[in-house]
C-alpha cells in the first residue's frame, strides 16, 4: 500500500507531511513530479490547508521546490546537497553514539538488537521501507539515549534526503552489510564503549556521503517492493 492515502483528522499537518515525505522517499512521487495540493489532499481525505503547510516545510528540507505562480514539483537529487546533509546527520549520530551509550543500560540493547533483527527480516523479504524503519528505530535509540533535542531535530530535518538514496541501496545488495555492522554497533554499546560506537556509527553513515556522488547510478527499486504509483500530477494552484 502506497504511502499517499486517507489519514486520520488528528496532527493534520504533520500527518500530511510525513505521508508526502515518505512518498518522496519511497520513489511513489519520483523527481521532478509535479504535485498540487489539491491532488494531494483528495487523496490523502484531507483539506488543502495542512498540505500547503506540509509542503512549505518539504520545501525548507529540500524535497520539493516551488516557483511562484508556476510549479510545485519534487526536488531532483542533488549529489551536493545529499552530501552535505549526509556529512551533518553523521555527525549528529556520532555525537549520540559518543554521549548515548553510557546512559544506555540493558533494555536500551535490547531494543538495538531488536531493531536490528526487524532489519535482516525485512532486508531477506525485500521489504524495503520496513527495513528503512528498523534501520530508523535501532540508531534512533541512541538517539533518545543521549537526551539531546538539537541533535533529535538535526537528524528528523536532513535524513529524508538521505533515505532517497538508501531506498535505492537496499533495493540492491549491501543490506547484509549494514545489518553485520548493526551488530558491532551493538556489541561495542553493550560492552559500554562509547568510542567504538561512535566509530562504528561514523562508518554506517559514512557510507552515504559516497554513495551521494551517483545518486543517479543506484538502481531503482523493484516493480515488486515499490509503492503504487501516482495519479498524475499538474501545475500548483495559482492563489
Amino acid at each position: 500500500m502506497g504511502a499517499l492515502r486517507p489519514v486520520g483528522r488528528t496532527l493534520l499537518r504533520d500527518t500530511a507531511y510525513a505521508a508526502i515525505r515518505d512518498a518522496i522517499v519511497c520513489g511513489e512521487l519520483p523527481p521532478g513530479e509535479p504535485v498540487r495540493d489539491a491532488d494531494l489532499a483528495g487523496r490523502l481525505g484531507l483539506s488543502r490547508a495542512p498540505v500547503r503547510d506540509a509542503l512549505a516545510r518539504l520545501a525548507e528540507e529540500g524535497l520539493v521546490e516551488t516557483k511562484p505562480q508556476s510549479y510545485t514539483r519534487v526536488t531532483r537529487l542533488d549529489p551536493r546537497a545529499v552530501r552535505e546533509a549526509a556529512v551533518v546527520v553523521r555527525a549528529m549520530h556520532e555525537l549520540a553514539a559518543r554521549t548515548g551509550v553510557p546512559l544506555l543500560g540493558p533494555d536500551g540493547v535490547t531494543a538495538l538488537r531488536e531493531a536490528n533483527d526487524r532489519f535482516v527480516r525485512a532486508t531477506r523479504t525485500g521489504e524495503v521501507g520496513e527495513a528503512l524503519r528498523a534501520d530508523d528505530d535501532l540508531h534512533d535509540v541512541l538517539v533518545r539515549a543521549c537526551g539531546n533535542r538539537a541533535v533529535a531535530a538535526t537528524i528528523a530535518r536532513f535524513t529524508p534526503l538521505l533515505r532517497r538514496l538508501e531506498w535505492r541501496r537496499f533495493a540492491e545488495a549491501g543490506a547484509l552489510e549494514s545489518a553485520a555492522r548493526h551488530e558491532r554497533l551493538i556489541d561495542a554499546c553493550a560492552a559500554g564503549d562509547a568510542d567504538e560506537a561512535a566509530r562504528i556509527t561514523a562508518t554506517i553513515w559514512h557510507s552515504l556521503e559516497d554513495l551521494a556522488d551517483d545518486p543517479d547510478g543506484a538502481a531503482p527499486v523493484p516493480a515488486e517492493q515499490a509503492a503504487p504509483a501516482p495519479a498524475g500530477g499538474g501545475q500548483d494552484d495559482v492563489p
